[in-house]
């Protein structure tokens, strides 16, 4: 069991619990899933292995084989034809998840230059928190020297969480380093 995992059953929910009166013990919020995600776009046309070349980035960060997304539909005003790659994305459940929330909260974040926090403006109204990451070379198993482009990821936390505010504290007391909330000053 991951450490962030124990601290979790041990003292998050306790604390989640009696800050927000919940009675079940089942209603404490948990994380479901992360989900990973990162686009390649237009770069198909130039590169063919960037499909390879993301897939074995995002199975380095997260430790699973991501599935590769092709367009539905083809769209000429993006010169999208149906069926080429268009993204890969990869689920994490269980003990991945737990080691990848604990990764990218202890490791992977601190690593970003002039980092303040990340934004609490990202959360979908049902307490489920979207992080956008522009370089995933933050993760540090990433071997710089042999890509051709730094990409970004798009990092999804689902949690049952009824709203905003709960899933806030959840993954605020899991370690999630959110920016400061800004006091309003009075004249």
């Amino acid at each position: 069991m991951n450490a962030l995992q124990e601290k979790y059953k041990k003292e998050i929910r306790k604390k989640l619990k009696t800050e927000f009166g919940i009675k079940n013990e089942m209603a404490v919020p948990a994380i479901l899933k992360i989900v990973v995600n990162a686009g390649i776009g237009n770069e198909y046309k130039n590169n063919t292995n960037v499909t390879e070349e993301m897939a074995q980035v995002i199975s380095q960060i997260t430790g699973q084989k991501p599935v590769v997304i092709n367009s539905k539909l083809a769209i000429s005003n993006f010169k999208l034809r149906e069926g080429t790659p268009n993204g890969l994305k990869v689920t994490l459940r269980k003990d991945r998840m737990w080691d990848f929330l604990y990764k990218l909260v202890s490791v992977a974040l601190p690593r970003i230059k002039d980092f303040r926090g990340v934004s609490r403006k990202s959360f979908d109204g049902k307490g489920s928190y979207t992080l956008g990451i522009k370089e995933h070379t933050i993760f540090p198993e990433i071997d710089t020297s042999t890509f051709s482009k730094i990409r970004s990821l798009q990092v999804v936390v689902v949690t049952n969480a009824k709203n905003d505010e709960i899933g806030e504290a959840l993954l605020e007391n899991l370690g999630m380093p959110f920016e400061r909330k800004k006091v309003k000053k009075s004249n």
